[in-house]
């Protein structure tokens, strides 16, 4: 090992290469700050410009776009509520509302040092144990998969704030338009109403934002909000530091570690992804949260900002396990590079570490370094981003909805995309004015495919069959550490409400 991160280094510190990652992450920044705009398609994009590169260099120059990109997608989220990649959408939950608290400041902050922490963890993780975590990722089979989906449900606890009920709605509403599409399994179409257009089923990017950005320039008309009233108190106040409080960075520190490991864990797994790590991240935070921090879960808490994240950031990293080991792609951008890859003659599988280790190694190396650049190429330009929420109303307003109808149709250039996306937004915002929360929905989408495609498979294995349950080891022991977080709460709650009971037959025997 200590002689391939020598190869590596290597590699990466040669000024091409390290022009490269520098390329790499302020294009990805710039990209992740779009909203719509999200690293698959600058990475296609990129494969017939490097096809004259050496293949290390081409594919340092893409990694750096995929996590710089995710790196910089928090920026649109936590300033105007509108992610600039799917992986980001969980840290607008709280990221924005501390925004419009006259902290757009030490939100940026917080991002990027969790990010750079969550990205670092990860590029370590990686340089220890890639090879040895690529057996246990092959290790997984349908089964573990639904069991995941279903621990990850149990994350909208975190989301539902004091109504339940309203949260299990929007979540039971969010797995049904889930199943919008053609069937995974038979490929028959289910409720497309004879729409061409819906074959395919709805865009998580449509979904997330028409949700939050469209939803929310609407409110903000509605509401006749001005978005510089908080903005403004934020430069001129709380803006002028960017330090974070001691109590503060010890609130953060154990937040990044769990979230580092969780995300990490989660992107080695083929199909998971940052969406999904940010979101079980999030969900694991507020359940650990004691409770007067747990209700600041969607109201501006530091931990909801970081937790989110520290795990985006490290499932990009360990996305690369199974697409350098295996030659699997975890998420759909590294299925694009996984295509550059074999058009530049490389071959990813267990044996590319040792057929072309300059090339395995260079991309490992460079994401420590690529997260230096990026906390270094971030930090200074907050001030400067921030300024940003200064904009009077009447310009932001429709700048949001530019880009969000432009980011929408440039990924489909389908019409139909954006009348509906403005159907959504519509019924967002009805939903919102009943106070009916948004993440839960989006949470529920996000499971909900991969969720029934991993059960039929299970079931079809096991010929209809739901003993799979309980008779492989990895899937039982998921659920059962679903029972334990479902039931911690609970327990919990019942315990508070005797003590409350004591404390007030007590006061009256007195």
């Amino acid at each position: 090992m200590l002689e391939g991160i020598l190869t590596g280094l290597s590699t990466v510190l040669q000024p091409t290469n390290l022009l490269m990652v520098m390329v790499g992450c302020f294009a990805g920044t710039f990209i992740g700050m779009l909203p719509g705009l999200g690293p698959i398609s600058a990475i296609a994009l990129m494969i017939p410009i490097t096809y004259g590169f050496d293949p290390a260099a081409a594919m340092i120059l893409m990694a750096g776009v995929y996590y710089g990109a995710i790196f910089g997608g928090s920026t649109s989220s936590i300033l105007i509520n509108a992610p600039g990649v799917a992986g980001t959408v969980a840290t607008s939950f709280d990221g924005y509302p501390m925004a419009r608290q006259g902290q757009a400041g030490k939100a940026l902050a917080v991002a990027a040092y969790a990010s750079f922490s969550g990205g670092t963890i990860a590029a370590v993780f990686l340089l220890i144990a890639a090879p040895a975590l690529a057996s246990v990722a092959l290790s997984f089979q349908s089964s573990d998969y639904f069991a995941l989906m279903v621990l990850g449900l149990t994350a909208v606890a975190a989301f539902a704030g004091r109504n339940f009920l309203k949260a299990i709605m929007m979540t039971v509403l969010g797995l049904m338009l889930a199943t919008v599409g053609s069937d995974p399994v038979d490929g028959i179409p289910r409720f497309t109403f004879d729409k061409i257009d819906l074959l395919d089923g709805i865009s998580f990017l449509l979904l997330a934002m028409a949700t939050f950005a469209l939803s929310e320039a609407i409110m903000t008309v509605l509401k006749r909000e001005k978005i510089a009233d908080a903005a403004k108190a934020a430069t001129k106040g709380s803006m002028g530091s960017l330090k974070l409080s001691r109590g503060e960075v010890r609130e953060m520190v154990p937040v990044v570690g769990r979230s580092s490991v969780l995300g990490f864990f989660i992107g080695v797994l083929p199909g998971a992804g940052a969406t999904i790590a940010s979101f079980l991240a999030y969900g694991m935070e507020r359940n650990f949260a004691p409770g007067k921090k747990k209700e600041q879960f969607g109201k501006g808490s530091i931990r909801g900002l970081a937790a989110p994240e520290t795990a985006n950031n490290a499932a990009a990293s360990g996305s690369f396990v199974p697409l350098l080991t295996l030659g699997i792609p975890g998420s759909g951008t590294t299925a694009v590079m996984l295509g550059a890859l074999i058009s530049y003659g490389v071959n990813p599988g267990p044996t590319l570490y040792t057929d072309r280790p300059e090339v395995f190694w260079a991309v490992i190396v460079s994401m420590y370094i690529g997260n230096v650049i990026l906390l270094i190429l971030n930090l200074p330009l907050i001030p400067y981003i921030a300024r940003l929420l200064t904009m009077p109303s009447h310009i932001l307003v429709p700048l949001v909805l530019f880009f969000s109808l432009i980011g929408v149709y440039l990924v489909s250039f389908n019409t139909f995309d954006l009348y509906m996306m403005v159907g959504v937004a519509a019924l967002a915002v009805g939903l919102r004015l009943f106070d009916y929360p948004m993440a839960p929905m989006i949470l529920g989408f996000v499971l909900g495919e991969l969720m029934e495609r991993n059960l039929r498979r299970a079931l079809t294995v096991n010929d209809g069959s739901f003993s799979f349950l309980w008779e492989r080891p990895i899937t039982l022991g998921i659920m059962i550490l679903t029972v334990i977080v479902l039931a911690v709460p609970l327990i919990n709650a019942l315990r508070d409400r005797r003590r409350a009971a004591a404390i007030v037959s007590s006061g009256e025997g007195g």
